[in-house]
């Protein structure tokens, strides 16, 4: 498995992750079984990045990480590099969320994390979302107290603008920034690609196959209405879901002119964006991940690229990537 640095002076980490948010059940029901074996299957694989995050079935994708590390007795030490987030709060009454970024807060949270997890520290502590009434650099300068005290070894913020990772890394060095990443979502590109590279900070791309889409068996319209999440999104609602469907029959077929999968190609085709990007997909399925990480190994010409930009060029997706629902918290810079 190929390994890229996480953040300026940080450990190598390979370019394919685990995004933990399906074993919470985010895109259906998923066993602790069959997360456990994803978990198995990706140290098999040489994938030694995991994320996580504590909103993540409050706190269910933690403890179930927490589980398969426990099983693994002292033969864990080194194996993950566990990434996680806090920095949501969501009323148990209402279910609305808030954003808090303060000292308080976040101290608290990241214990929880660690104590859900069953480590003294973790790899990688981000921010979920920003609180837009703290200025970043007093959240850097909070986190930066965070590797003082041993908690954590690097920081970093998912969903913001390349003017706030500026600001934050004039205060500390930030190890990553998470944003959504694709074939299907090119925003990055406008921007926070370029300043992660400056910087030396790690753009982790998550739904890299485009929340399934990109994959040769993207969800049907009927699991699509039993997810909260792809019910609401506009790319997977009628008639931008037809649409988008056929869009990307096309990128099917190419992946199998190109003797691969679908999912493989759209890791690839990440990977070779940028040397700052690491990926980091969600799923359930041991069979998935490997296809997945197939991609990570996959070398693709200039010819490869072309066919690919040919076929779903930029700005081929019908509707927006989020909601208006969706869209409170992320920062928007483009």
């Amino acid at each position: 498995m190929q390994k890229r640095q996480l953040g300026p002076g940080g450990p190598s980490v390979s370019v394919l992750g685990v995004g933990a948010m399906s074993f919470a059940g985010f895109y259906g029901p998923a066993s602790e079984e069959e997360s456990h074996a994803v978990l198995a299957a990706a140290l098999d694989l040489g994938i030694d990045h995991l994320d996580t995050a504590n909103v993540y079935g409050r706190g269910l994708s933690e403890r179930v990480v927490g589980s398969f590390l426990a099983r693994q007795g002292k033969a864990r030490d080194g194996r993950f590099r566990l990434a996680t987030k806090a920095g949501i709060r969501r009323d148990p009454e209402t279910g609305k969320r808030s954003f808090d970024n303060t000292p308080a807060h976040l101290a608290a949270e990241l214990d929880a994390s660690l104590q859900r997890l069953g480590v003294e520290a973790v790899d990688l502590f981000y921010v979920h979302r920003r609180d837009q009434t703290l200025p970043i650099e007093e959240v850097a300068g909070t986190l930066a107290g965070f590797i003082a005290a041993g908690k954590i070894h690097g920081f970093g913020f998912s969903e913001i603008a390349p003017s706030s990772l500026r600001r934050a890394a004039l205060e500390y060095p930030v190890a990553a920034v998470q944003s959504e990443y694709s074939l299907q979502t090119r925003s990055p590109e406008l921007g926070l690609v370029q300043t992660c590279e400056a910087l030396g900070t790690s753009l982790v791309a998550f739904s890299p196959v485009g929340r399934g889409l990109l994959t040769d068996r993207p969800p049907s319209a009927e699991t699509v209405a039993g997810l909260d999440f792809l019910k609401g999104n506009p790319r997977f609602n009628a008639p931008n879901y037809e649409t988008n469907l056929a869009i990307t029959e096309g990128y099917r077929k190419l992946a199998r002119e190109l003797g691969t999968s679908a999912a493989a190609l759209s890791i690839a085709w990440l990977l070779h964006r940028s040397p700052a990007v690491l990926a980091i997909p969600g799923t359930r399925s041991t069979a998935h991940l490997k296809e997945l990480a197939a991609g990570a190994a996959l070398k693709l010409t200039e010819a490869d690229l072309a066919r690919i930009e040919q076929t779903l060029p930029v700005g081929w997706a019908h509707g927006d990537r989020y909601s208006d629902a969706q869209w409170i918290g992320p920062e928007r810079y483009c």
